[in-house]
């Protein structure tokens, strides 16, 4: 009998994103200081094709200069160019540094504003006929998910920065989550597995580390959409302020029909939540971040407000709710386009109020729609 370890399941949950069209990369060997060349890696996750298989003339395009970066950059301005064909280079090359720029104390508001900017695009701008255009740069192709670049990675270090090691403290100031997944070198899915089997393993253990990730180095969440935990069996996602309870499963792999229990929770998470275009799907338009205000007074009777930031993903029946209702309107009004194409969705509720209730729908028409 195969005996279950934790690289077991992540040899597995590897295996399926490759399957789904994700290229894998064993990161220590686009590490600062290891050569790029292509070949196959056999790391913790097992045997699968590198990037020097998988992408054409890559070189060395994944290649990190420390441990403190987390954007596979090259990566990343390879498709900001490839996407935005008509934005001048220095105009692609100063929305690039927008995006690096994003170093407030705050973790969560600092991922709210890159998630603006990735989803709303970054403003730029350009001289067009001697006059000065404003225009957007996309990081991502929403419309046409397939046009983008997506990687899976495996025991990838990441080292606190300086400001982060002054809070932190010197001691383990370098973690390496299990698994990442990159979007146009985005690091937007962080995958957290451990071992059912272990009796000092669960999934709650998966969520205080990713815990522990966000205190030590915040900076790879300053881009995440949202993180996934696992045992091998059970498997939810959450975003980076969700508490463990607010972790959910994704029980469809195709929206159709609820998976049979016979089949891993973790397997139809990645069949139905981490395909191409469910993925670019969700983080384009089922997150949203819900502020509330609370007022108390403090020790001189002098009142206090604070505005609380909750960031909040759709569950698995909304997600499918919203998009075949979506799907209905454009058929009844004579649309012949995908789902959401033109369309745009956005929270105003919470994230356990009956499908549709607090999900609304959209048109953001075509000018303002991605490329």
């Amino acid at each position: 009998m195969t005996r279950i370890t934790e690289n077991t399941i992540e040899s597995f949950t590897i295996e399926l994103l490759n399957k789904l069209g994700y290229e894998y990369i064993y990161a220590p060997d686009i590490a600062p200081e290891f050569p790029s060349f292509g070949g196959v890696s056999e790391g913790r996750g097992g045997k699968f094709p590198s990037s020097g298989e998988m992408s054409e003339d890559r070189g060395g395009t994944d290649q990190r200069e420390t441990y403190e970066q987390v954007l596979l950059l090259r990566r990343l301005q390879q498709a900001v160019k490839h996407i935005n064909p008509s934005i001048p280079a220095d105009a692609q090359a100063e929305a690039i540094k927008e995006i690096q720029r994003i170093a407030s104390p705050e973790l969560l508001a600092n991922n709210e504003t890159f998630h603006r900017l990735l989803t709303e695009g970054i403003p730029v701008s350009k001289r067009v006929g001697g006059d000065d255009r404003g225009d957007r740069v996309w990081l991502i192709d929403f419309k046409n998910p397939q046009n983008n670049d997506f990687v899976v990675a495996n025991q990838f270090t990441v080292s606190s920065t300086s400001s982060d090691t002054a809070a932190v403290g010197e001691r383990s100031r370098t973690k390496r989550p299990d698994v990442i997944l990159f979007v146009n070198g985005i690091p937007l899915v962080v995958i957290e597995l451990k071992n059912a089997a272990d009796e000092n393993a669960s999934i709650h253990s998966a969520f205080r580390q990713i815990e522990t990730y966000k205190a030590v180095i915040p900076s790879l969440f300053t881009y995440n959409g949202f993180v996934i935990i696992s045992d091998g069996l059970e498997a939810k996602a959450g975003t980076i302020s969700s508490g463990f309870s607010r972790f959910m499963s994704w029980k469809s792999a195709d929206g159709k029909a609820e998976a049979s229990h016979l089949v891993s929770q973790l397997e139809t998470l990645i069949q139905g939540m981490l395909n191409k275009e469910t993925l670019i799907d969700l983080i384009r338009h089922f997150i949203v971040f819900e502020k509330t205000t609370k007022t108390q007074l403090d020790a001189s009777n002098t009142e206090i407000t604070t505005i609380c930031t909750i960031k909040k993903l759709a569950a698995y029946h909304q997600y499918y709710a919203v998009n075949r209702a979506v799907e209905s309107t454009l058929r009844a009004s004579g649309y012949n386009s995908p789902p959401l194409e033109g369309w745009q969705t956005k929270s105003d509720g919470v994230v356990n109020s009956p499908p549709l209730e607090g999900w609304q729908t959209k048109s953001d028409g075509v000018v303002n729609s991605p490329p």
